[in-house]
């Protein structure tokens, strides 16, 4: 059995057909991770999310921010956007399958007997794994639970941007969505900063990667999205930026973890050109 961890797919099934057919992909055999940001933006979410929903329990996904907005605009608490080209998701008949399949998606996920950790935008450095592992589980129970559409309406705003802030059931909510998902910049404090998306070369002075703050990454290994400026590089020898944007006319990343082996797919058409 292969373990093959995917970036950033928005959309681009084509290209996501075509990356995975070079490493001759099984889903009897193999196991694909998705690390979240599946739809919005690129031609065929709707494709996308099909495949990704018949492959069963060969994929493991997480969820990324554009994954929760759409479950936010199907709640009725966000208008769809036009870039998004999402009008043919949100029209098929299988909408209802779709939101649930999301809603049971969790925010994190950890590779069988290895520290091998994996979300869409890192891990907050003012947690620990087992923080991180807590505030996840409690988030993706609200997601799944029949109150989903009244947290989904509560996990938008920036505040706290600090951990030691947040002290309600909904600060602690909105700072684990914006941790897992939002995430790329952290102050020297830890505390989270969600402006900035640039490499870290041409960041400002008191903005630092989460990567480097992150004390959990001394001892397991985190694999992430999100952050297509990187372009699959990362500073810490325990972080794989998996986000090389593909939707934006980049490519798409394939890492096969078993032997560290990366396969890319160029964009093949479609491209976005209004970020």
């Amino acid at each position: 059995m292969a373990t093959y961890f995917v970036g950033d797919i928005q959309g681009c099934f084509q290209e996501l057909i075509a990356l995975l057919g070079k490493v001759n992909f099984n889903p009897h055999n193999d196991q694909l991770w998705v690390a979240g940001d599946m739809v919005a933006r690129g031609p065929d979410s709707l494709a996308t999310i099909e495949f990704l929903m018949s492959l069963g329990d060969s994929v493991k996904a997480v969820l990324g921010n554009h994954d929760l907005h759409l479950l936010a605009v199907i709640a009725g608490h966000k208008k769809v956007k036009e870039q998004d080209k999402l009008a043919p998701l949100l029209a098929s008949p299988n909408l209802n399958k779709i939101t649930n399949w999301l809603a049971q998606t969790p925010l994190l996920r950890k590779l069988p007997n290895e520290c091998v950790y994996m979300s869409h935008a890192g891990i907050s450095p003012q947690w620990s794994i087992k923080v991180a592992e807590e505030q996840a589980l409690l988030a993706q129970q609200k997601l799944s639970s029949a109150e989903r559409d009244i947290w989904l309406n509560k996990m938008y705003g920036e505040q706290p941007n600090s951990w030691g802030n947040a002290v309600t059931d909904e600060q602690r909510f909105r700072y684990t969505i914006n941790a897992f998902t939002r995430m790329r910049y952290c102050y020297l404090d830890g505390s989270l900063e969600f402006n900035c998306k640039e490499p870290p070369e041409q960041a400002p002075s008191d903005l630092v990667p989460w990567f480097q703050l992150a004390k959990p990454l001394d001892d397991c290994h985190w694999l992430f999205g999100h952050w297509a400026a990187l372009q699959g590089k990362c500073s810490h020898k325990n972080a794989y930026a998996l986000d090389t944007g593909c939707v934006w006319g980049e490519h798409l990343t394939l890492l096969h973890w078993e032997n560290r082996e990366i396969t890319t797919q160029a964009a093949i058409k479609n491209v976005v050109t209004n970020k």
